[in-house]
């Protein structure tokens, strides 16, 4: 989904879809720890969304919210919210001290969902970690609970 979806709409390539199987393999085996999830989204027996929280990889007691997606025609339906909601209700639960992502500018929609549930940008520069030179961007939300 991520392939497809990066390919049409940023024309990103092999590298960026081998990025994200290397990574998500690798975080699959990880998941049987409390500390990681992954939700899904599912409309007519087909995932049509994702989100997952990766406990561990940062360190610092800090959550990593990672393969996020929503398909194009499922979007503006609450599903996203929804998995976004599920996801920081697990990192509250597990008290994680923040969430970080990473993502690019351009993309609105996500962007203003990740504001809703207290995201702020912390972080901006020129980079490739996806393959293609992008205004890449790093969105923190503090758990002021702990």
């Amino acid at each position: 989904m991520h392939g497809t979806y990066y390919y049409e709409n940023y024309n990103f390539g092999p590298f960026f879809e081998g990025k994200v199987a290397t990574n998500l393999a690798e975080f699959s085996n990880r998941l049987y720890k409390d500390s990681n999830n992954i939700w899904l989204a599912i409309k007519n027996n087909k995932i049509v969304g994702s989100v997952a929280i990766d406990g561990e990889d940062l360190g610092n007691n800090e959550a990593h919210l990672r393969w996020f997606i929503l398909s194009d025609d499922c979007q503006g339906q609450g599903i996203g919210k929804k998995l976004l909601k599920e996801a920081i209700n697990f990192c509250d639960q597990k008290q994680f001290s923040a969430v970080q992502l990473w993502t690019f500018s351009g993309l609105s929609a996500a962007r203003k969902l990740y504001e809703t549930f207290g995201f702020k940008l912390t972080n901006e520069w020129e980079g490739d970690q996806w393959g293609n030179t992008m205004l890449e961007q790093q969105f923190t939300r503090v758990n002021n609970g702990n």
